[in-house]
């Protein structure tokens, strides 16, 4: 009984998000409080033939629709990651370096981890070919308490779980 495998559902609230940039000076780039998006999707490709066969109870001769249905490209949706607002400008120069025609080297991969109840790895996804495509600022308010939120939104060419 020992050799059964495990299953272990992981919490949302312990994971990781990791982004090497180049050019940053800060020892960790941000901290982020959410991160959505995260989806790979398949499309699927559906093929409408009438074929010569003979159906229904007067033996019609019109043919029969046959639909066959195959898997088309696969689509790696968008990335949203959101942090507190701070002083760090990396997330914004990133945003910058691409919208000033440097598009092909500010490509960067990143990782999720996600962790189990004692902060062991359990789960890894990786992002290839990131790179900024939205910068937001959340709203101020006068009377707010919040903390102010960035959320940068990451195109991202590939989305794979490695582990």
């Amino acid at each position: 009984m020992a050799d059964e495998p495990q299953i272990e559902f992981l919490a949302n609230s312990k994971f990781y998000v990791e982004i090497t940039l180049q050019g940053s000076l800060e020892k960790i780039d941000g901290y982020f409080m959410e991160c959505s998006g995260f989806s790979r999707s398949q499309e699927a490709i559906e093929i409408v033939e009438v074929t010569p066969q003979v159906w229904g109870k007067s033996s019609s001769t019109k043919g029969r629709v046959v639909r066959t249905k195959l898997p088309g490209n696969v689509k790696s949706e968008n990335i949203t990651l959101k942090q507190g607002l701070n002083i760090s400008m990396t997330m914004w120069n990133w945003l910058k370096a691409v919208e000033n025609g440097n598009w092909a080297q500010q490509l960067r991969d990143g990782d999720i981890t996600i962790y189990d109840q004692s902060s062991t790895e359990k789960a890894r996804f990786r992002f290839n070919g990131a790179w900024p495509m939205r910068y937001k600022v959340s709203d101020f308010k006068a009377d707010g308490s919040e903390f102010a939120i960035t959320e940068v939104e990451l195109c991202v060419r590939d989305f794979l779980r490695i582990s």
